[in-house]
């Protein structure tokens, strides 16, 4: 939707077909965060590219907000990251240094020691020895920041058709014709933004897309009063008061339900960093499917064989969205491929290996 959004922003008659809401996918089902601190570790592309959609985020949200007038709760004062350990805390403090001594600019990050970050979040546990903050991060709620891009994508003539997977596509005569189970349609151009359906979907335009399904299963509690201002990888508190609460990684295919050995795990953790969440009560959870590369990076490509032909895949799609609607759907409309998206083909993945 994001790419939707800015293409439509842009004049352009575009027209998205949407599967259903009983499909696989994480829009509904993320944490909501817009994150750069400690991405692009070992690719340093994926450092600068976060970090400048985050810096548009801000404005990106704004415009939403006018177009569409629903508040994204966007709140972008800074990110925490929790250690329990001094050793865990030198380990996240060099790695965000090595991150910004290699990209160069400005890679802003603070080390908060044990009485520091107390002071900044007095309800963290006796557990935590301290924090990196970044000032770069932040977090939305993420059902209103998906139906703001409806309303605002809807606003622009934008059509949005539901309950419409595409069963094939087929290049001919320099047009692309789409097939569903409900009618056919000729477009232009095409573009694969079906997160784990690209799998599919992207060699019938001569590309690639090597994803599978990365599990992450999701708490969340009854309303508290604020007391996280400061959203962190593992436990986030919303405009409502809920509290979020996410620390998984499963390979488990595209089984995307709840186990309670998982989510019990989750909820130890996270009263770990903040004990007073012992007593509350949950009111949900759920199971949602990332959409991951061999790499756990980005594929930004366009078809050779079939022009007119792209491929956008990624699992940081909150983080990212500024970049499609802007960048990417720059690059679409015609324009230069962004200069941070060189190095995200698939073809890295077409490594040969031979045993001796």
């Amino acid at each position: 939707m994001s790419v939707a959004y800015g293409l439509a922003r842009a004049g352009q008659r575009v027209t998205v077909l949407d599967e259903g809401d009983d499909v696989f996918r994480a829009a509904r089902g993320n944490f909501g965060l817009v994150w750069v601190q400690g991405k692009g570790l070992h690719k340093l592309e994926y450092a600068r590219w976060s970090q400048r959609s985050a810096s548009l985020w801000s404005s990106f949200a704004a415009e939403l907000t006018e177009r569409s007038g629903v508040d994204l709760e966007l709140s972008q004062i800074g990110g925490l990251r929790l250690a329990l350990s001094e050793a865990e805390l030198t380990r996240h403090s060099e790695d965000l240094a090595s991150i910004r001594d290699s990209i160069g600019g400005t890679y802003p990050f603070e080390r908060l020691d044990e009485k520091e970050i107390r002071k900044l979040v007095p309800q963290v546990g006796p557990e935590v020895a301290g924090a990196m903050f970044s000032p770069m991060d932040g977090h939305v709620s993420p059902l209103k920041f998906l139906h703001a891009l409806f309303k605002a994508f809807s606003s622009l003539g934008g059509l949005l058709q539901a309950g419409e997977g595409v069963e094939a596509i087929e290049y001919r005569g320099r047009e692309f014709y789409v097939r569903t189970a409900k009618r056919n349609y000729v477009a232009g151009q095409v573009v694969l933004a079906a997160g784990l359906g690209n799998r599919v979907l992207a060699p019938q335009v001569g590309l690639s897309a090597p994803v599978h399904p990365e599990r992450g299963q999701v708490i969340v509690t009854e309303r508290m009063r604020p007391f996280l201002r400061f959203p962190t990888i593992y436990v986030r508190q919303t405009g409502e008061g809920v509290v979020q609460l996410g620390d998984s990684k499963e390979d488990v295919g595209f089984n995307d339900s709840t186990t309670v050995n998982e989510l019990g795990r989750i909820a130890r953790n996270a009263a770990r960093y903040f004990p007073l969440l012992n007593d509350v009560n949950i009111m949900r959870t759920w199971g949602a499917l990332r959409v991951m590369t061999p790499d756990g990076y980005p594929v930004y490509e366009a078809s050779s064989e079939c022009p007119g032909a792209y491929l956008i895949t990624c699992h940081s799609g909150i983080t990212l969205a500024a970049n499609h609607a802007g960048d990417i759907a720059d690059w679409i409309r015609g324009g230069s491929e962004p200069s941070g998206i060189q190095t995200f083909k698939a073809d890295r993945f077409d490594v040969q290996t031979s045993s001796h």
